[in-house]
């Protein structure tokens, strides 16, 4: 379909002329030149997008600003990172790789991310006095407020500031976890070993924070395609949180923070810790099938299985597939592995249910013997990478776009 004038989206939107330049500059459209020079263009879809949103008894000024954006595409059941498969991505390529193809379209199979020694032992003795208990996320909260504090350049938002600050900070929120057993010092997979200086990936120091167990390669090659695979979903709550704050110019730390903040609810970045509820009572009574009974008759729904065909994967969650086939190579307790297979069958029947990533998480934490909250915090750290990636864009955006209209239903004003 051929472009639009400024008259012709005028005239659809049913505004003047000026009023179309006035919704590019919030960025509720974009526009491009035309060939001779003279006037703007338009997308014949964005136009219809908007006006169907302003449609509904609403005025158009009311309605909230495109977001376009490079990043992740979720289409034919696929989910792909700037066009690369993200499954075949969890198969052969480290984190920190796909972390710098997010940040600046080229993967980079070299990229080690590493945190000032300062900067750990600072964030380290913030945490030191939390109680023993404290979840993993709540750590991590700390540690990002820490970060932020003692960074003199974080207002710089840069591309390459930004970049920088992401990997500074991702490997600070690593390494200042507390650790419960030793780290993997062989190699784990093809990108994800260690560096020729010595250093770590972050997936092998992030292994002994989330369990005291002896790591494995093929374990530690698990935990690093989990990552991967939730380095970013499109615009999560979380993430359109994150670029919020990324359009009020927030620094990076506060762009991470704001994604957290959206993060800690039970409908997102907790449920990976129902779902390792789940699989721990499946566990413990030997009994899947009344476990997940039992859940469906008190709850509705199943944490860790999708409630029916799920608009985006009609096949199934692709990243619990990806991460469930890597952990079947890795040893099985056989408690574990009858418990998973259980739910999985019970989920399976007269109106299957399949699996979703907050399950794949929960497997991979029992089978590994991590911590209750290990899912959770996997989850955080791989999704900074996508808030990092989504500022990035979003410092390139007009500031301040996100500025909706709330409807007013309140009592009248007295007179």
């Amino acid at each position: 379909m051929d472009q639009l004038t400024t008259d012709q989206a005028a005239a659809r939107l049913g505004v003047k002329p000026e009023t179309v330049y006035a919704y590019v500059s919030r960025g509720l459209l974009h526009s491009t030149r035309a060939k001779d020079g003279r006037g703007s263009l338009f997308d014949p879809a964005e136009v219809e997008q908007l006006a169907a949103r302003g449609s509904r008894n609403r005025p158009v000024r009311e309605t909230g600003p495109v977001v376009r954006t490079a990043l992740t595409l979720i289409r034919d059941g696929r989910l792909r990172y700037r066009g690369l498969d993200a499954a075949e991505l969890a198969e052969g390529h480290s984190f920190e790789s796909v972390a710098t193809l997010l940040w600046s379209e080229t993967p980079d199979p070299d990229a080690r991310f590493a945190a000032p020694a300062r900067l750990v032992d600072l964030a380290r003795a913030a945490t030191a006095p939390l109680p023993a208990g404290t979840r993993l996320t709540d750590r991590l909260r700390v540690i990002v407020a820490v970060a932020s504090s003692a960074d003199p350049e974080r207002f710089n938002i840069q591309p390459d500031a930004v970049a920088g600050t992401g990997a500074a900070l991702l490997a600070t929120m690593v390494d200042a976890l507390p650790r419960l057993g030793p780290t993997p010092t062989g190699p784990t997979s093809a990108g994800t070993g260690p560096a020729p200086d010595g250093g770590d990936s972050l997936a092998a120091r992030l292994w002994p924070r989330l369990t005291s167990q002896p790591p494995s390669a093929g374990a530690v090659r698990a935990l690093n395609a989990a990552l991967v695979l939730l380095a970013d979903h499109d615009l999560a709550a979380s993430t359109f949180a994150a670029r919020v704050a990324a359009s009020a110019r927030a620094h990076p730390y506060a762009v991470v923070a704001a994604g957290l903040s959206a993060f800690d609810g039970p409908l997102h970045g907790a449920a990976a810790t129902q779902a390792h509820r789940l699989l721990a009572d499946a566990i413990t009574t030997k009994d899947p099938f009344g476990v997940y009974a039992e859940r469906l008759r008190v709850e509705g729904r199943v944490e860790g299985f999708f409630p029916g065909a799920h608009p985006l994967y009609p096949e199934g969650d692709v990243r619990a597939r990806a991460l469930l086939r890597l952990l079947a190579r890795v040893p099985t307790p056989p408690g574990v592995r009858a418990a998973v297979d259980g739910l999985l069958a019970a989920a399976g029947g007269r109106s299957p249910r399949l699996p979703n990533i907050e399950f794949a998480l929960a497997v991979l934490a029992h089978v590994c013997g991590m911590v209750p909250d290990a899912g959770e915090a996997v989850f955080a750290l791989a999704r900074t990478a996508g808030w990092i990636a989504h500022a990035l864009e979003e410092y390139e955006e007009p500031g301040l776009r996100f500025r909706y209209q709330g409807t007013y239903v309140g009592p009248e004003p007295r007179p």
